[in-house]
């Protein structure tokens, strides 16, 4: 197969995590000389395959095969790859079959590489990511086999392919607040503790704050509240409670402890409840690493355009890789219509992306 040959092939396999949609058996029957080890848990199908060529630095690819589910009204159909307008449609044309397909043929095209070359591909990426990545790493790190240095093929480009890459990601703090209060009359309000009342003096305070000023890398944590309820539905009760939500993407500048700290200070004199979680922590590759610089190298001699280095965005596997002590980066395809209706991407940037990931292994030393 060609890369856009092996693209559309991969564009027509239906695979909405957890299922691969038989893309992980392809691909380590597409890779005879590679040898091959399935870390599957439960539904969740992953795989980890690497090939030798000398002794020297382990570069890894990853990725996810599964995609979120398709949606109604597609003007295609979303598993088929459809060249349409200069497009070529489909789900998972930018997130993110197409940097799939990059690397498995950039990697099975590869003479000679002055180390270890692996794929490790997992279809539990768009879902809770509990069986995937993680367990890969887990038993790579068991086995002492952890590569030195990762790309995850994710869509990274903004305005034009080649323009970003992400050496970090923000982390992700989740937070619920129980504002308690005393129910009671509308007619009688001062016989009541109206939590809604109550908020509303210090909401203006609290939505849409930075909790820092970010720096180089990372825009500012910012406190962005994501829903707010309270009340019977009628208009003569006066509430007993108000429960509100919120999400800060926190740069390495803010932790939980920040975060408690700013409820606190807002809420001061309340009676409420807080609680928080961490789906993900912030990290951020250095950018003189070898991985930043030879990528970067790659993607200026390929496009002509030397690519910034972006931490925005969401979340991904890379926070996985990052945690387990690898330099990490990510880059691929512009990201425009990920898990859109109509998701699309081009044949000349599929093709520029895996001319990338050739050259990065050709180059690297």
């Amino acid at each position: 197969m060609q890369i856009i040959e092996l693209f559309k092939y991969m564009i027509a396999q239906k695979s909405e995590t957890p299922d691969d949609g038989g893309l992980l058996d392809f691909i380590e029957s597409y890779l005879p000389d590679f040898t091959a080890v399935r870390v599957d848990v439960e539904d969740v199908k992953n795989l980890f395959i690497y090939k030798k060529f000398a002794d020297g630095d382990h570069l890894c690819f990853a990725g996810h095969v599964d995609v979120v589910p398709a949606g109604r009204g597609w003007d295609t159909n979303p598993y088929e790859a459809v060249e349409k307008d200069g497009f070529v449609f489909g789900r998972g044309t930018q997130d993110m079959k197409s940097g799939v397909a990059a690397f498995t043929q950039a990697v099975k095209e590869a003479q000679n590489f002055k180390g270890t070359l692996s794929l490790l591909l997992t279809s539990d990426e768009e879902g809770e990511a509990t069986y995937g990545t993680v367990k890969v790493l887990e038993f790579l790190e068991n086995n002492e086999m952890l590569p030195d240095a990762v790309v995850v093929a994710e869509p990274t480009c903004e305005d034009n392919f080649g323009d970003a890459i992400k050496v970090g990601r923000r982390g992700s703090i989740n937070g619920y607040i129980t504002l308690k209060g005393k129910q009671g009359h509308a007619a009688y309000p001062e016989k009541a503790i109206n939590p809604i009342h109550n908020i509303a003096q210090v909401l203006s305070d609290m939505a849409g704050v930075d909790l820092d000023k970010g720096d180089e890398f990372f825009s500012p944590s910012k406190f962005v509240i994501t829903d707010i309820r309270s009340g019977m539905q009628v208009t003569n009760v006066t509430p007993s409670h108000l429960d509100m939500m919120f999400n800060v993407r926190n740069t390495t500048l803010t932790t939980q402890k920040e975060v408690t700290a700013f409820v606190a200070k807002n809420l001061n004199g309340l009676d409420y409840e807080l609680r928080l979680t961490q789906g993900s922590y912030p990290f951020r590759t250095n950018t003189d690493t070898k991985l930043v610089k030879n990528i970067d190298s790659s993607i200026e001699k390929i496009t002509g355009i030397k690519p910034k280095h972006s931490t925005a965005g969401g979340t991904s596997d890379a926070r996985f890789i990052a945690a387990a002590g690898i330099d990490v980066i990510e880059f691929g395809v512009k990201n425009d219509t990920i898990h859109s209706i109509n998701e699309r991407t081009t044949k000349k940037e599929v093709q520029d992306l895996y001319e990338v990931f050739k050259d990065l292994i050709k180059t690297w030393k």
